[in-house]
This record gives structure tokens, sequence and C-alpha cells, in this order.
């Protein structure tokens, strides 16, 4: 099993991690507990660990090394999408010194005029 992380930048790291594992729970098993602070999401090929801390929200996801960059993918887009008002940035860094995933929002291009 192969791991990465990402400590995610936000003040309401409870109501992103909440709004992330019900999205997810619609298509796979997660859950996310109010009085811990901490949730779960549960994939065919890894799991994903949400923990609210008092500076962000920490991700961390564990999985077969050739699916950890579909786990990065799918919880780092979504939370990005969830956070861009916040402008919420997921930098992931994996266990064996590789780079992880890096997702923001990306700024719309001006319309052509």
């Amino acid at each position: 099993m192969s791991r990465s992380e990402a400590r995610v930048a936000t003040d309401r790291p409870g109501r992103y991690g909440k709004q992330l594992a019900a999205h997810l729970g619609r298509r796979v098993t997660a859950d996310w507990s109010e009085e811990t602070g901490r949730g779960t999401v549960t994939f065919s090929y890894g799991t994903a660990a949400l923990t609210a801390e008092a500076d962000g929200l920490l991700l961390v996801v564990d999985g077969e090394a050739d699916r950890l960059a579909d786990l990065e993918d799918v919880v780092g887009r979504h939370l990005v999408r969830f956070g861009a008002r916040d402008e919420l940035v997921v930098e992931w860094h994996r266990d064996n010194g590789e780079p992880g995933l890096v997702h923001r929002n990306q700024e719309e291009p001006p319309a052509a005029g």
C-alpha cells in the first residue's frame, strides 16, 4: 500500500470534511463524525481519511501504488470545487517521495470579444 497526504489550509475544516464525505458517500461508503471531526471514504481501490484540525483539513489516502493518483484526484478535485470561494489548494505529498497531484481552481479564460 502507498500513502499520500495533503494539509488544506482553511478556517472551516469540519464543514469541508462533512461536505466531502457526504458528496462522495453518494457513490461509495463514507462517514463523518461531528463529534470527532473525522471521516473516512472507502473506495474499491483504497481509502481516504479526513481529519478536521485547528488550521485546516488533513487528507490521507491509502491504496495500491498504481491507483494513488486516482485517489488524490477524486478527493482533491471535489474538495477544491466545494472550496472555490475560499480558493482551497490541495497539494499531495506521497510517502515514496514522488510529487503528488496539485489541485486548485483555475481562473476562467477571458471571453473573446
